[in-house]
């Protein structure tokens, strides 16, 4: 196996993952599917060999420990790759994510005008979030780059590994990656707020320590951006207080109503109308009226403020998929699988 060579494929494919198992021959995901490569069935020795080319010393020591790595992999003609090494039926496979080099407009993205906008806040929290595979790491480099072409401000980035590489513009771009510039998420953002940002990017809000960390950065007047890996709003309001004790819980919907501006959930689809994928999106953004319900723990009020706040913006995820359907370009039985409520979709779609 020669893996420069399985890359270009990918890139000739247009594939966003190449998987690499042994005992299989190696298979591209392109526009969500999984397709077979003409190439002999993988080998252990061919999984080595390809290990031993992009990692360090360091990383190979990590992975014979852990059995799981993280890293990025460039290749000078082809572009840049995430790359998660990981064990299966006792022996070594990988997954390489084609990371694009250059990051695309936000407004390429087909995303609600409200995404937009949410670049020009001066502090707070707005979360990301998604599947794995969603575009969650597109669309907020697209974020960041745009506010790096219209502002001047610090911008510090937190990721597991770096993905699109940032180039300072009116703004100053700094990227730490876990494992190589920072031990932890947790520990990167606690020394970030040393550093005078005034937007930090983190990579996931993880666990609870970070959470706790970026909600702090929000409240003391930093705009912190992340992601998690949740499907709605309402669902990742819930997530992050549920990562706190239930005596803290109280205190954390607090916070989290004074801090939190926005959850923008991104779900992909393969179009029908030419190739290529495009997100439906849900958005919330904090009013007033959405801050109560968090601080009062009545997130199952939140699907509703969203139907009924299209005027300032707001968006479900089903009517967005709706919206995807009638203008030709997903399938009909992608946006009922994907739907939150189906029932109501098969109805709206047929109506």
């Amino acid at each position: 196996m020669h893996l420069i060579d399985l890359l270009r494929i990918a890139d000739t494919e247009s594939a966003s993952d190449l998987h690499l198992v042994p005992g299989h021959p190696p298979m591209l995901r392109i526009d969500t599917l999984m397709e077979t490569v003409d190439r002999p069935v993988l080998t252990e020795a061919d999984l080595q060999s390809a290990f031993e080319a992009m990692a360090t010393p360091a990383q190979r020591d990590r992975f014979m420990e852990q059995c799981d790595l993280d890293l990025s992999y460039a290749v000078e003609e082809l572009g840049r790759y995430r790359v998660n090494v990981h064990r299966q039926r006792g022996v070594m496979a990988m997954t390489l994510r084609v990371v694009k080099s250059v990051v695309p407009p936000l407004s390429s993205l087909n995303l609600p005008e409200a995404v937009s906008r949410l670049v020009g806040l001066p502090r707070g929290l707005v979360l990301v979030t998604g599947d794995t595979g969603s575009g969650k790491s597109t669309t907020l480099a697209s974020m960041i780059q745009q506010i790096n072409t219209r502002s001047k401000r610090h911008i510090i980035t937190l990721e597991d590994p770096v993905e699109y590489r940032l180039d300072s513009a009116s703004c100053l771009i700094e990227q730490r990656e876990l494992g190589r510039d920072m031990p932890s998420f947790a520990s990167g953002l606690k020394h970030a707020l040393r550093q005078d940002p005034d937007i930090i990017f983190v990579g996931e809000m993880r666990d609870l320590e970070t959470a706790s960390l970026a909600l702090s950065a929000a409240e003391t007047g930093h705009l912190v951006l992340s992601t998690l890996h949740t499907v709605d709003a309402g669902q990742t309001v819930e997530r992050i207080i549920d990562m706190y004790p239930a005596g803290q819980q109280n205190q954390i919907r607090s916070m989290l109503g004074n801090t939190l501006q926005a959850v923008v959930s991104q779900t992909l689809f393969r179009r029908i109308d030419r190739r290529g994928m495009i997100p439906a999106v849900e958005i919330l953004l904090c009013t007033p009226a959405v801050r109560n319900i968090i601080r009062e723990s009545r997130t199952f009020e939140i699907p509703n403020v969203i139907e009924t706040s299209r005027a300032a913006g707001m968006v479900s995820l089903d009517a967005s998929i709706a919206e995807l359907y009638f203008n030709g370009c997903i399938a009909r039985e992608d946006a009922v699988a994907q739907c939150a409520c189906p029932e109501q979709m098969v109805r709206h779609l047929a109506a």
